[in-house]
């Protein structure tokens, strides 16, 4: 038996069977990540010492009925924004290269009180700003399906991870699409949550109205077992919200079946790859064979949605990023004389170029004399956005769209293009704005091999309706089990 190809679920059911321990869970996972990582570098850190002291004692609850979570014994591995108590919270940045977090984020807390297991922490984009995990001080992460491209981002490491089979599932966040398009461009299952449904607390801010943290996993299944365990309101969390509980059995038993889905037409139109395209339209053909209703419909408001996510992403970013100043914690540069050198020479060293990019972009648009000029408008084109979708969501349960108008670039084609990076979040940064969820679902591949991505939106809180209708879709097709070449013994 191949452990490291099994899905969460079933290692967890194989656990609870005793077919396999958790030793050898955590055991299959290092395997993968010392045969791989060195091609693929997905990880930033590895916690071996406490992951296989914690799977002792989750063993030992497990076997007395202590722990009965669904992904009891699972090892999870998590992106490297999100903090973990004694072990290095980077964020793929020289800024943060050492820095140790004294407490654990909630997600943490509550994957450890589920029984799962913190295998280490994912590469991404510094600071999560990119799309390419091109930005990490650490290192460029590769695509499974071929090293020569990126895994998409900030969450790059988390996708390529669990489609690698070097993670069997794997926590991300989402600030503009960074859940989403490597899930697309790595071939896995991501769901962005509701705004507010899963608790910030320990989350490095990049753009506090838009970040969201969110699971990355091989089935929808597996994202609703995750999402079942990190998902409730957090009392040190002033954002999480109250909201109907979610089950994980609601979800996988929704069904796609008369559900109404809109396609969004501006998103098929100039840009598109034609595989791409191809392969979005012929997912909603198999959604509406299994039971749904598709129509057509159109909302040009959607055409401004980079540009408002950008300023508003940017502004947020330059005034999160203001608490490092080489003074508190994090970089401080040695070759400072006072104490402007050490706030100067701190952020110039400390910070990489598409960081510094976007600091300088959010404190222009945030100046005197520019603030209502484009802050401002921002804000109202943001509420105008969610607007028309709402008013879409008042005829439809889904909007479907392509998760981004390509598959995977080659490296260095989008890091010399800042605007084309941009761009990339096309089709998914209209899902921050709007605070609602989103699933990235494997839909095909391109005429190079590479995976394609179909992106399902809902209305606040219908993590339910977008997680049965994936599963339903993920019955009827195999894309999701399609496994990159390298796992079968050679990497492209």
């Amino acid at each position: 038996m191949n452990i490291a190809r099994l899905t969460a679920l079933e290692l967890a059911s194989k656990i609870r069977e005793k077919e396999i321990s958790v030793r050898q869970a955590v055991d299959a996972t290092y395997e993968q990540i010392e045969k791989y990582d060195d091609k693929l570098k997905c990880y930033i850190t590895l916690c071996k010492d406490e992951a296989y002291k914690q799977a002792d004692e989750v063993q030992k609850k497990i076997d007395s009925g202590q722990i009965v979570s669904p992904l009891a014994g699972v090892p999870v591995s998590v992106k490297d924004n999100i903090c973990t108590k004694g072990i290095k919270t980077t964020c793929a940045s020289k800024m943060l290269e050492n820095y140790k977090p004294v407490y654990n984020a909630t997600v943490i807390d509550k994957l450890e009180n589920a029984g799962m297991i913190v295998i280490g922490k994912l590469n991404m984009d510094e600071f999560s700003m990119g799309s390419t995990t091109e930005t990490s001080a650490h290192a460029i992460t590769s695509n499974p399906w071929n090293t020569d491209h990126v895994p998409g981002g900030s969450s790059g490491g988390s996708a390529a991870a669990v489609a690698a089979d070097e993670a069997f599932i794997a926590l991300g966040s989402d600030t503009g699409g960074s859940i989403r398009q490597p899930g697309s461009f790595c071939g896995v299952t991501a769901l962005k949550p509701t705004y507010g449904t899963v608790s910030r607390r320990g989350l490095a801010a990049f753009a506090s109205s838009l970040d969201q943290i969110g699971p990355i996993s091989k089935t929808c299944e597996d994202c609703a077992a995750l999402y079942e365990i990190i998902s409730g309101k957090d009392k040190y969390d002033s954002t999480s919200m109250d909201f109907p509980e979610f089950k994980f059995s609601d979800a996988v038993n929704n069904g796609v079946k008369g559900k109404k889905i809109g396609i969004l037409k501006e998103f098929f139109s100039d840009g598109i790859n034609n595989d791409v395209k191809s392969a979005v339209l012929a997912a909603s053909k198999k959604l509406e064979e299994l039971g749904a209703e598709i129509e057509e419909f159109s909302m040009p408001i959607v055409k401004y949605s980079v540009p408002t996510y950008c300023i508003i992403a940017s502004a947020e970013a330059s005034s999160n990023l203001g608490r490092y100043d080489g003074i508190k914690y994090g970089y401080s540069s040695p070759d400072a004389e006072d104490l402007m050198q050490i706030y100067i020479k701190s952020r110039s060293e400390g910070f990489g170029l598409e960081v510094k990019r976007r600091i300088m972009l959010g404190n222009f648009v945030l100046s005197s004399g520019r603030y209502d000029a484009y802050y401002n408008k921002a804000l109202k084109t943001k509420n105008l956005i969610q607007k028309a979708l709402f008013d879409a969501f008042e005829k439809y349960d889904i909007v479907l769209t392509p998760v981004s108008p390509e598959t995977a670039h080659k490296k260095g084609e989008s890091i010399s293009n800042p605007l084309g990076m941009y761009l990339d979040n096309i089709y998914t940064a209209i899902v921050n704005i709007a605070g609602v969820p989103a699933i990235s679902i494997p839909c095909g591949f391109d005429s190079s091999g590479l995976p394609i991505g179909l992106q399902l939106i809902g209305k606040p809180f219908a993590e339910t309706t977008l997680l049965g209708a994936g599963c339903d879709f993920q019955k009827a097709t195999d894309y999701h089990k399609q496994k990159p070449a390298f796992t079968g013994g050679a990497i492209k």
